[in-house]
């Protein structure tokens, strides 16, 4: 049951990527698409402590401010890179988060000379490289680049998880801090970039990213929940794929052998680091 919440979460991770891409393509700004994504979580979240009698004051003003400040960051890029690049492609950027961690674990995580995490940051850049080189065009390369750094940034927001998590921070309330952080930013891009002009199916797949963003979310979070955070982990990359069907079944998108054996490595560089990261001391 907890591999079926994770493929659902993936699915609908992989179909909110697609409605940011349609969307974009009728008419709607980057904001309004972000203002999208965060809203409904937003409202219901708040119905439910409403009903549940259940407190919002955070435990830790500090840990949620730097990780909206990283998980709101890594959404705009993420959303950027999606509108501007094949899909699949976008999405492998976006789930490069488990190399950075590795990275920062081998230079200032006392892994120095871990052979594990060596491998898999090695492996997992050359997947990048892979999936970059055949598929991006010249214009293209700063939506690459800000797409890798929304994976960078995403390592910084699990990080920021992870000590809410220790200090009994309940995942609920992370979730709403970091969609009133994203409406809140939303906000402002509105009003610097204006609300758009989307068109009918531009607000159809509005509402798909909001609605595809919570479920996914939600699923995950009953995956993450209810059995193995390493089974749960590995099956979070089955996103790639999902993306890479959809891609190519409504964008035309044809990754060849190399960009496949890419998304490979990536995948299968993630998953090496999650085991290696799971199976460590914590303070390794």
């Amino acid at each position: 049951m907890q591999a079926l919440w994770m493929l659902v979460a993936s699915a609908m991770f992989a179909m909110m990527g697609s409605f940011v891409k349609l969307a974009t393509e009728h008419g709607a700004s980057l904001p309004q698409i972000v203002l999208f994504r965060g809203f409904p979580s937003v409202v219901l979240l708040l119905i439910w402590a409403r009903a549940a009698r259940q407190s919002i004051v955070p435990t830790s003003w500090r840990l949620h401010l730097w990780r909206n400040l990283s998980g709101v960051t890594s959404m705009w890029l993420g959303f950027f890179a999606i509108s501007h690049l094949p899909l699949a492609t976008a999405t492998s950027l976006n789930y490069t988060a488990p190399l950075f961690i590795a990275c920062w674990m081998l230079g200032w995580g006392g892994a120095q000379r871990d052979p594990v995490r060596i491998a898999a940051v090695a492996l997992g850049f050359l997947g990048v490289i892979a999936v970059l080189r055949p598929s991006i065009n010249p214009d293209e390369w700063l939506a690459a680049a800000l797409g890798l750094t929304a994976g960078a940034m995403s390592a910084v927001a699990m990080m920021q998880i992870r000590q809410l998590g220790r200090i009994g921070e309940p995942e609920w309330r992370t979730v709403l801090f970091f969609s009133l952080g994203v409406c809140l930013s939303s906000t402002v891009g509105l009003l610097i970039e204006g609300w758009g002009h989307a068109d009918l199916l531009g607000y159809a797949a509005l509402i798909g990213v909001g609605m595809a963003g919570l479920f996914g979310q939600l699923a995950m979070t009953r995956a993450f929940g209810v059995g193995s955070a390493l089974l749960t982990a590995a099956l979070q990359y089955s996103t790639i794929i999902f993306a890479a069907l959809l891609g190519m079944g409504f964008w035309g998108d044809h990754p060849d052998a190399l960009a496949w054996a890419g998304m490979g490595l990536i995948i299968a560089a993630g998953l090496l680091s999650v085991w290696r990261t799971m199976r460590m001391p914590p303070e390794t």
